[in-house]
């Protein structure tokens, strides 16, 4: 079983950063591909940022180049470093986590597990 448990949101002036982070508590292998979601008021879930195993990463055309991914498997946990914020970026931040050997992905229906979100805000 997994659990993750997600931290870091706040709210921040546009051109900002904020640097997300989720731990991952297991008593089973390590999930093998994780990313980070977000979900706006009155709309869907959009992928942000995938990450696999090997350290391939794939992004949202919306944020490449101002969000990075990342893991450090010494400590399970996955962050996500946003920088240039935009008021378009606030959101609850959720990451997800599938324990199968694949590649990363931004589809929501890719991932079985799910943190609980942190809300992001940014403002003008």
């Amino acid at each position: 079983q997994v659990q993750l448990l997600e931290s870091g949101g706040g709210s921040v002036q546009a051109g900002g950063s904020l640097r997300l982070s989720c731990v991952v508590s297991r008593n089973e292998n390590r999930p093998n591909r994780m990313g980070w979601f977000r979900q706006a008021p009155g709309k869907g879930p959009e992928g942000v940022a995938g990450i696999d195993a090997v350290g391939r990463t794939i992004y949202a055309d919306s944020v490449k180049g101002r969000f990075a991914i990342s893991q450090d498997i010494t400590k399970d946990t996955l962050y996500l470093q946003m920088s240039s914020l935009k008021p378009e970026d606030s959101a609850i931040y959720r990451c997800a986590a599938f324990g199968a050997t694949v590649e990363p992905s931004l589809l929501a229906r890719d991932y079985n597990v799910w943190g609980q979100g942190t809300q992001v805000t940014v403002s003008s």
